[in-house]
């Protein structure tokens, strides 16, 4: 189910590094100090790797999910 902009500010911190996953490999990922990334993960020749997007807010869920369609290109 992808995710609402709601969704992503009413996230909060925990003990442990944690993911909301969106959608075609997109993800948030909060840290305990609270800042939140972007990132992409995907396979290449058989291994997952993983490519950051940008912090949110400066990079919104729009604009992950352009960024993210390009690298998926």
């Amino acid at each position: 189910m992808p995710l609402k902009d709601l969704e992503i500010r009413a996230l909060k911190a925990q003990d442990r590094v944690y993911k909301r996953t969106d959608e075609r490999g997109l993800y948030i990922e909060v840290h305990p100090s609270g800042s939140k990334l972007w990132r992409v993960k995907y396979t290449h020749l058989g291994k997952d790797k993983r490519i950051a997007l940008g912090r949110y807010p400066e990079v919104g869920l729009a604009e992950a999910r352009r960024k993210r369609d390009e690298a998926r290109a």
